[in-house]
Order: structure tokens, then C-alpha cells, then sequence
């Protein structure tokens, strides 16, 4: 049965995070032998619709589409008066009421959120959003769980994401839930897109977050463990760099950035080796070495456990980016 996937969108919405989610469920139908999605993009008025870009879209007027005709519902993300206007809609907020009960997904992307909030379909829930308005939707909407580094968060039959890129990563997930992870990655695939990313995956690099809130001896400690990272690193060794004893560093880091600092120094080298394997025809032990694991096994237990993929399949998927892309007698082969 097709299931009818619904995207809103508005004036001033974000194009890529109607674009995004749209070509996953149409790449998604291509995969199968009927189609299984039937996709439309609808907003209020149902007229040519200006996004955020100044690209129009012709979209569906929301009032002549059934409610419980929907099977899954995705309000998009815009910029911050779009996304005011969309949230203080009635017809909108009460259209969005009309459909809750009977929707098997309620979806947003970015700061649609904000829309899904302000029609109360998320009282209580744990709930992802763009990193700039995580601060005001917990200040607006005090009952909800912020979660503000996740890409996007499952909550029974509620999805939302941090927005534009992670929209897509989102509706991966969607699509695997629906027809498997194998069509999710071919997609992925066929895209060039980075499938099974974790929606517990942080929206920021490690060193980036870990700059951005850090400063003084931490800060000076966190740069100095990026530069350090093939070394065998203690959190003595940084406490020493930061001038602090080990338990007074541990406290400060801990408060600072929400990691330990073995968690922070293995995301690092996470980051580290997702960059190596992407430009690099290394072999694993050599990709262990350079982002300082203890060793190849030691790199794909890390890999499995935080990011939901191995090393040689992330390669696949990542490693024509910055290289020639393999010959297709080559592609079955790794480089390990």
C-alpha cells in the first residue's frame, strides 16, 4: 500500500530541507519495484511558495488534503520570521491537531519544531532542532527535552531533526524503518550520502564544539590534545598541559564540554580517521595509527559503536569523495 508522505512547507522555508527529505522517498521508489511513497508539498494557501533561497515552489493548499488520509507528516524548517509566522498559523496548528491522532509519523525538520510545539503535539518529548534554537525552544516550550548536539531524535511515532543535511539523514532512517536498511543505504549510496549516521551523532565536529566551549588553559588543552593525537594520551598528560591536578582538570572539562576527556580524545580521533578514510587508500592499520587508536581492531570497534557502520563500508561510501572513485571491477574491493 503507498503511503501517502506529506511535506509542509511555507513562505521562507529552508529549500534543502523540503529538496532533502523529498528526493530520499523519490530515490526510495526508484529502489522498489512500485512505488512505495506517494510524496507532496503542500502550505496553507497552496500558491506559488517562496522559499527561504527566493526559489518558488508550487505547492498543494493544505486545507484540500485529508487528514487522516496522511502517513507520514514533515514540517520543514525556514528562517526565524518564516518559522514565527508558520508557528502562529491557526489553520496550520489546528490542521497539524486534525492529523496527530491518526498519522503513524509526525515528522519535523530544522526549526519546524517549533511549528510541531506550538501546536502542542510535543508536550514532554525529547526533541531535536537547529543548534541556534535549542536555547529559545526550551525557554518557549520548558516541558520538552531539548536535546541540543543530537541530529535528529526518535520519540515513539514523533521525528524530529536538526535541520537541512540532517533532515536527509532522518528520512534515511525513515526509509530503513519502512523497506530495510539495505534500500536506506542504497540510497545512500546512489546520493553520495553518509547512510546509518547515527541520531545521536553530534550536529559539530569535536575540536569545532570543543572550541566553541572551551577557552583560556582548556582551551589552550584541547588544541594541544588535537595536535597530540598519535600519542598515547593520558588525563594526566593533560592536566599537566592545563596547568591543573587530574581531578580539578577532570571536573572543569566535564563541566565545560559535557564529555570526559577520554570520550572527548576518542571523538577526536574518530573525526580523524572519518577524514583519513575519506581521502586516503591507507590500510586500516596504518588509518589506527595516524588517528591514534591502539590498532586497526581497536578503530572498528569505535567506529561500530559510535557510528553504526564499519571503517571499510564508511570508506565505500565516503571514499571517492576526495579520490578517484574506484573502477567497477575495483568496487567490491577494500584497500585492508
Amino acid at each position: 500500500m503507498i503511503k501517502n508522505t506529506l511535506i509542509i512547507a511555507y513562505e521562507g522555508a529552508q529549500l534543502l530541507d523540503i529538496a532533502g527529505p523529498f528526493q530520499v522517498f523519490a530515490s526510495a521508489n526508484d529502489e522498489t519495484e512500485k512505488p512505495f511513497y506517494a510524496i507532496s508539498v503542500a502550505s496553507i494557501d497552496g500558491t506559488h511558495t517562496p522559499t527561504s533561497a527566493g526559489l518558488g515552489l508550487v505547492t498543494q493548499p493544505l486545507a484540500t488534503i485529508e487528514p487522516d488520509s496522511v502517513d507520514t507528516v514533515i514540517v520543514v524548517g525556514g528562517n526565524a520570521d518564516a518559522v514565527r509566522r508558520a508557528s502562529s498559523d491557526g489553520a496550520l496548528r489546528r490542521w497539524l491537531r486534525a492529523c496527530a491522532p491518526n498519522v503513524r509519523r509526525l515528522c519535523s525538520v530544522c526549526t519546524g519544531t517549533f511549528a510541531l510545539a506550538a501546536a502542542g503535539l510535543l508536550n514532554t518529548r525529547r526533541v531535536a532542532t537547529h543548534w541556534r534554537g535549542t536555547r529559545l525552544l526550551s525557554r518557549l516550550y520548558p516541558d520538552l527535552q531539548v536535546d541540543p548536539d543530537a541530529i535528529y531524535v526518535k520519540d515513539d511515532n514523533v521525528w524530529t531533526s536538526a535541520g537541512v543535511t540532517t533532515g536527509i539523514d532522518m528520512c534515511l532512517a525513515l526509509v530503513a524503518e519502512d523497506l530495510g536498511p539495505a534500500v536506506s543505504m542504497a540510497i545512500a549510496r546512489r546520493l553520495v550520502l553518509y547512510a546509518h549516521r547515527p541520531g545521536s551523532q553530534s550536529q559539530f565536529s569535536a575540536l569545532l564544539e570543543g572550541q566553541a566551549k572551551v577557552d583560556g588553559a582548556l582551551g589552550d588543552t584541547v588544541q594541544w590534545m588535537a595536535d597530540n593525537l598519535r600519542r598515547s594520551i593520558t588525563v594526566g598528560d593533560c592536566a599537566a598541559q592545563a596547568r591543573m591536578t587530574e581531578r580539578t582538570f577532570h571536573r572543569r572539562f566535564v563541566a565545560a564540554t559535557g564529555l570526559t576527556p577520554a570520550r572527548y580524545l576518542e571523538t577526536l580521533r574518530l573525526d580523524t580517521a572519518r577524514a583519513l578514510l575519506e581521502r586516503e587508500k591507507a590500510p586500516l592499520k596504518q588509518i589506527a595509527a595516524l588517528s591514534g587508536f591502539s590498532g586497526d581492531q581497536h578503530l572498528i570497534l569505535v567506529f561500530e559503536k559510535r557510528l553504526g557502520i564499519s571503517p571499510s563500508d564508511y570508506r565505500k561510501l565516503h571514499g571517492g569523495l576526495r579520490t578517484r572513485a574506484p573502477r567497477e571491477r575495483d568496487a567490491g574491493r577494500t584497500s585492508e
